[in-house]
């Protein structure tokens, strides 16, 4: 198994949970954490996928991240109720997911000959998308525009770091993915714990 795979393997499962939190949050029936679970799995991982004109998409040449997603969905669906607080769990999980997810979008695009922009964008849509599609449908708040915290900007980070490894200090491609995953979550989480931050737009009175 390539480590392109295993990242995307590994953020399909981690994502997949959250997607059946949410599901869990919204007191839907198993069908429905299905629906959640692999929604959430392959949603950035198809965007990227389809952008980069790569056929056939990750999950349709291998189903088994559908397969992850739903035995994750059911294992969501039987031990929700013995979490202390749901939410917490999905925040943390989806850092992670987010992390690997970067991570295997930097690989993908990377593999294929593509630019630094487009390589950067490919990490960021893979990291984010999932869990953009998975809170809208959700009816939440997505996590990507919770205001006050790092996420397009820990993606971002995460991707540029990769890339920086790669081409200034020519790190192992293998040490540079564990680059663009430590970065990654660690700004994230660093948000969460210690209220990390960009200033935010502030608006004041027109001038006279």
């Amino acid at each position: 198994m390539t480590l392109t795979l295993t990242l995307d393997y590994a953020s399909a499962l981690i994502f997949a949970l959250t997607g059946a939190l949410a599901a869990s949050r919204a007191q839907l029936d198993i069908v429905g954490f299905i629906f959640f679970a692999a929604l959430t799995a392959v949603g950035g991982g198809t965007l990227r996928d389809l952008l980069l004109d790569r056929d056939p998409v990750f999950w349709i040449a291998d189903p088994s991240p559908l397969g992850i997603a739903a035995a994750a969905a059911v294992l969501v669906f039987f031990t929700a109720h013995l979490l202390e607080s749901r939410l917490k769990w999905l925040v943390w999980l989806d850092a992670a997911a987010l992390a690997v997810a970067v991570a295997a979008g930097v690989d993908v695009a990377r593999d294929l000959g593509a630019s630094t922009p487009v390589i950067l964008v490919m990490g960021v849509a893979t990291g984010t998308v999932g869990g953009l599609t998975r809170d809208v449908i959700a009816n939440e708040v997505p996590l990507v525009l919770k205001q006050g915290e790092l996420y397009v900007t820990a993606a971002f980070g995460g991707a540029a770091a990769s890339l920086l490894g790669l081409r200034l200090f020519d790190v192992d491609p293998i040490w540079a993915t564990v680059i663009c995953v430590a970065v990654t979550f660690g700004l994230r989480a660093g948000s969460l714990l210690f209220g990390w931050q960009l200033p935010v737009y502030r608006s004041r009175p027109p001038r006279a």
